[in-house]
């Protein structure tokens, strides 16, 4: 049963990566926009930053249940540019965050999605065994143990999230995750798809 879920995972895996690598989205994202991953068109008129822990239930909920509609109703068709912006609560959390930036912007999302899918299954446990469960599913990622070994001591990384977090802090006010700025307004907490739509709509109209 465990090798059929593992097998499982991993096929779960490619797709959602290949997904977002796929020559279709090649236009809209994703990518590296200086220390931000993005998808979505360049010069779209709404901005959506989320600012989000890999250990956070609500983030995990939000990834869920609001990014895909977000993504398939706004980004995909151009109304919309997504900004992800690390803020970790934690160090496992962090160490998830940079194994998604080492795996490149092209398989990032993919992460952020199976990392916070399975958010209840390695998030269990000691720090050393949510640390083994993790680089589990970052291997059926397609990272080997000495690219997870260099980018975990990879202090470059670190500081390009610790930067993002602090930046939050400095310029939004973030204090908890999920935090939303769109547009340069501060929306905090978790919100439905139902509620942000009535904040895009009007954005999405003014193009």
């Amino acid at each position: 049963m465990q090798k059929r879920y593992i097998s499982t995972l991993a096929a779960v895996f490619a797709l959602i990566c290949l997904g977002f690598s796929a020559p279709a989205m090649a236009q809209n994202g994703p990518r590296l926009e200086g220390n931000d991953m993005v998808m979505g068109a360049p010069d779209a008129p709404i901005t959506l930053i989320e600012y989000a822990s890999l250990t956070c239930p609500h983030c995990a909920r939000f990834q869920a249940e609001v990014t895909p509609r977000l993504k398939a109703e706004y980004v995909d068709t151009g109304k919309m540019k997504f900004v992800f912006r690390d803020f970790p609560l934690d160090r496992m959390a962090l160490n998830a965050q940079m194994l998604a930036r080492c795996a490149g912007p092209e398989r990032f999302f993919g992460f952020l999605d199976v990392f916070f899918a399975q958010q209840g299954n390695w998030t269990r446990g000691t720090p050393d065994q949510m640390m083994q469960n993790l680089r589990r599913l970052a291997q059926l990622g397609g990272m080997s143990a000495p690219q997870m070994d260099a980018c975990l001591a990879d202090q470059t990384v670190q500081n390009v999230i610790l930067t993002n977090a602090m930046t939050g802090e400095r310029e939004h006010k973030v204090q908890g995750t999920p935090t939303l700025v769109i547009n340069g307004t501060v929306h905090r907490g978790g919100m439905s798809f139902e509620e942000l739509d009535n904040v895009l709509r009007p954005l999405a109209a003014k193009r």
